[in-house]
């Protein structure tokens, strides 16, 4: 039978609902926004409203040279490009952060019921990519945290002070070196997450930020003072905790919370033992992440072992950039040529 022989049927009309039915549906819909609300990051909406109020400030600039104010809404090619090179050339802001900009501003956008056009993203980006190659403008920013080397933990670990402090602080940022993670990570771990093995530890790190949990395995080191097992075994046994947040804040009177540490906190620890044991460079809580990374692939572990220790993903760009750090010194172009 072909379509021609069959009549087409007619439209499906829309539902009619009664005005009890529409304030339930009403109900439910701005609970399912609420709940999406919630879900993220209480820094990814402060970053958000940030990017907003640049783009306002922005618009501020503008009017004063064309004598037209334009809706926050009018994100257009024109605009969005203009607000990077108003970024660049005004703010001195790092590619890096103006990427995020970009990112802010066309979220929220979005977020009003405004849809931002793609050609206005793309033109955006396009116009950030050469900043980006730019080693002056790259250098406006932080740039990368220091990988915490072999040497420095051992260094560290020779300055940590006695008491229950201490042991807990060498603990920490041992587990976040070898579980290669990241701060808001190494706060969330609980106790019954870590299982004690006859090889080691057996980890389950917290997924945080929209990034997935995953399970690590941690050996014993040869060092016993830079052992994350022995660390980690010795805290806990010092503690007595055996239920919840596996690092707590302490008192001055040596009296030990009940919550999580902050994501804030895990990083001021790894900072001040690092300060304390007078290494040179400051190190943060991603200089663990990444200093595991380096530190393993110098050690000749396969790189899909290490991303199954920190999380990346097989295309991370940051993941890749770390591996090429590592390989710089194995089987130099330069080495031994002459």
């Amino acid at each position: 039978m072909t379509d021609a022989l069959v009549p087409r049927q007619p439209d499906a009309a829309p539902a009619v609902y009664d005005a009890a039915t529409l304030a339930v549906l009403a109900a439910i819909e701005q609970a399912a926004e609420q709940h999406l609300d919630n879900l993220i990051p209480k820094n990814t909406k402060r970053g958000y409203e940030n990017d907003w109020n640049l783009w306002s400030e922005f618009h501020d600039w503008l009017a004063e040279r064309t004598g037209q104010a334009l809706p926050l809404t009018a994100v257009t090619k024109g605009t969005l490009v203009g607000f990077v090179v108003w970024l660049d050339t005004v703010k001195l802001a790092a590619p890096n952060s103006i990427d995020r900009r970009i990112t802010g501003v066309t979220v929220t956008t979005r977020g009003l019921g405004v849809e931002v056009p793609k050609e206005a993203t793309v033109a955006a980006r396009k116009a950030l990519k050469p900043l980006k190659n730019d080693e002056d403008r790259i250098a406006r920013g932080r740039g990368a945290a220091k990988a915490a080397t072999p040497d420095q933990l051992r260094q560290m670990a020779a300055a940590v002070p006695e008491g229950l402090t201490g042991l807990r602080d060498r603990a920490l940022w041992l587990m976040a070196f070898f579980i290669a993670g990241r701060s808001a990570e190494v706060a969330a771990i609980r106790v019954e997450g870590i299982a004690l093995h006859g090889e080691g530890l057996k980890v389950r790190v917290p997924g945080v930020k929209g990034k997935s949990a995953r399970e690590v395995v941690v050996m014993y080191d040869k060092n016993p003072d830079t052992c994350p097992v022995r660390a980690w075994s010795t805290w806990k046994a010092a503690s007595g905790i055996t239920t919840g947040a596996a690092f707590r804040a302490i008192d001055v009177w040596g009296n030990i919370a009940d919550r999580h540490l902050t994501a804030q906190a895990v990083r001021e620890i790894i900072a001040r033992n690092a300060e304390r044991a007078g290494v040179t460079v400051r190190l943060t809580g991603h200089s663990m992440r990444a200093g595991f990374i380096t530190a393993s692939r110098r050690a000749g572990k396969r790189e899909e072992k290490i991303r199954e220790q920190s999380g990346h993903a097989e295309g991370s760009p940051v993941f890749w950039r770390y591996i090429r750090e590592a390989d710089k010194w194995v089987d130099a172009a330069s080495d031994g040529i002459l």
